[in-house]
């Protein structure tokens, strides 16, 4: 049983039945079970903040993941306990705007990226971004988001 909680720290209405539904479409894709995850939708001022405290750069971004396991492999009498994914509202609204395709499609790709990084995977190196964006396009396209 996959234990995941979506937050809302925002005054932006956010579909998170939507978000719930592609959430457990992705854990099913990646064959994963008895894992546990926070999303956490805050807005541009508050994921700068983050940004700057925990990665030294201060500028918004779109998604920041913590993940739990860095390196090792803890598991739990209920299971795998993986972190947690931050993400901008904000740049939801921009880059679905800029990339020209739909928010809710913005907000599975991100959802993903960050959800693939507290898993283990990077984007690095060039050979494991093309692994890790495969699978990000892979589940979107699998969940009817294309671009």
């Amino acid at each position: 049983m996959n234990n995941f909680e979506i937050f809302n720290e925002t005054d932006e209405q956010i579909d998170i039945e939507e978000e719930r539904k592609f959430i457990e479409y992705a854990l099913k894709a990646l064959n994963l079970e008895n894992v546990e995850f926070n999303i956490i939708f805050v807005d541009n001022e508050k994921i700068r903040e983050i940004n700057k405290q925990y990665r030294g750069i201060d500028r918004p971004t779109d998604v920041i993941s913590f993940a739990l396991e860095e390196g090792e492999n803890p598991t739990f009498e209920f299971g795998r306990v993986l972190g947690d994914i931050y993400i901008s509202v904000d740049k939801i609204h921009s880059q679905a705007k800029d990339y020209g395709h739909s928010e809710k499609r913005e907000m599975a790709f991100l959802t993903i990226h960050g959800l693939l990084h507290i898993l283990g995977y990077d984007h690095i190196k060039k050979e494991d971004e093309k692994i890790m964006f495969a699978k990000q396009e892979e589940i979107l396209s699998g969940y009817g988001l294309t671009r």
